[in-house]
């Protein structure tokens, strides 16, 4: 199953609603809810990047019976020294976006700590594409 989800730059109002829609759909369709919540948090993490610092982007969900694939696109800035961003803490985020409560510098390590399988690429002044996969392997079991 393929699920395409265009991301919005700076609308805030419909933060979370790609990453919420995939939850449901993954819950419909009977993944482990261990599994939901770490697909959830990740993507969730990548469609607050894609709104806060990139001006818009794309995110495509593939959805096999072992895996999940999750793949975030964007055309903003790029990240200039990914092992940095890679760093917990650190930020690019404005004060105004501090003060709504986001930005705190979790956004990718997040990305790495939940996903199975996770890689990012990005060029400056061309954008960022980062892929996480998710194994359907319960912990719960």
């Amino acid at each position: 199953m393929k699920i395409h989800y265009d991301v919005i730059g700076d609308d805030f109002d419909r933060a979370g609603e790609a990453s919420a829609s995939l939850k449901r759909m993954l819950q419909k369709i009977g993944v482990p809810a261990d599994i939901i919540r770490r697909i959830s948090i990740g993507t969730y993490e990548a469609e607050m990047n894609v709104i806060i610092h990139a001006g818009g982007g794309q995110i495509d969900v593939e959805i096999y019976p072992e895996e999940t694939a999750v793949n975030i696109s964007d055309q903003g800035p790029g990240i200039p020294d990914i092992k940095l961003a890679l760093q917990e803490g650190w930020s690019t985020a404005s004060d105004d976006v501090r003060q709504m409560g986001f930005g705190a510098g979790m956004g990718l390590p997040n990305m790495v700590k939940c996903s199975d399988d996770f890689d990012i690429q990005s060029t400056v002044g061309t954008g960022t594409n980062i892929m996480m996969k998710f194994k359907h392997i319960s912990e719960d079991l």
